[in-house]
């Protein structure tokens, strides 16, 4: 029986294929001349004395359903803002997470934080993509790349200027994740096959990740104590979504979250 992200990963193969007949990726690199200065996502995260928050804009997910019923991504985007969040992650999945990289471009004209496209890339389209609708940073997925595919994406993205933050869960996929020489490595507390979490991931794999890395602990994080039990094992940032998005007031669940309230 296929996982989760196997048919995910099966759904947006063909979503790519699509996207190239209607437009190539040379005419999508045409583009790029147009996209928006980078902003920089590592500095946004890495070597302040707080820990940092990489804030979710996301409405769905395969295992919540909806998330969020009055769903506005730039009012979301400004919230987030506002509450002390140092980027943020928007969602860009439409099959599983109703999102939409129209959401990215609308947000990055609204606010001034660096700006990660979150979705499954498999494609150097997606990143070019990405690029042209205003992204600074991609999410690489170790689960769902060999390790010549993590290096080549890496590499692209880094070509065009982009940081990119590789998630991994299975620590079989480490060595690969770090041999690309990305300085953000993001450790997802859900098992991508399951989606089955446990908070306390990040803080193991953190033992075996090199301190000249930037950790990122995602999922599973609630609460100012959770944000506050990473950063003492060392993870300098935290990605969160489905916490934030089902508070009513977001601006206050962010401070919340970081012990600014």
């Amino acid at each position: 029986m296929s996982t989760i992200l196997e048919k995910i990963v099966a759904t947006k193969r063909l979503e790519i294929e699509k996207a190239k007949a209607i437009c190539s990726l040379a005419s999508l690199k045409s583009k790029l001349s147009s996209a928006p200065p980078l902003r920089d996502f590592h500095a946004a995260l890495a070597g302040h004395p707080r820990i940092r928050l990489i804030a979710e804009v996301k409405k769905a997910s395969p295992s919540k359903g909806i998330i969020r019923e009055d769903f506005d991504p730039v009012a979301i985007a400004r919230a987030y803002q506002a509450g002390g969040a140092a980027a943020l992650s928007v969602l860009t999945d439409r099959d599983y997470f109703q999102g939409d990289l129209a959401y990215l471009t609308q947000i990055r004209n609204t606010v001034d934080l660096p700006l990660l496209r979150k979705d499954f890339i498999l494609d150097e389209y997606q990143i070019v993509e990405a690029r042209v609708a205003g992204a600074d940073a991609v999410l690489l997925i170790a689960e769902c790349l060999s390790a010549v595919e993590l290096m080549h994406l890496y590499r692209i993205s880094r070509d065009l200027g982009m940081h990119a933050l590789i998630e991994l869960y299975e620590p079989d996929n480490l060595e690969a994740v770090l041999a690309t020489g990305c300085p953000l490595v993001g450790v997802n507390n859900r098992d991508l096959h399951t989606f089955q979490v446990d908070l306390h991931h990040t803080i193991r794999m953190k033992e075996s990740i090199p301190g000249d890395r930037c950790v990122v602990g995602e999922s599973g994080i609630f609460t100012a104590a959770d944000a506050k039990l990473l950063f003492d094992a060392g993870v300098q940032a935290i990605l969160v979504g489905e916490s934030l998005m089902r508070q009513p007031d977001i601006t206050q669940a962010v401070q919340c979250l970081l012990g600014n309230a």
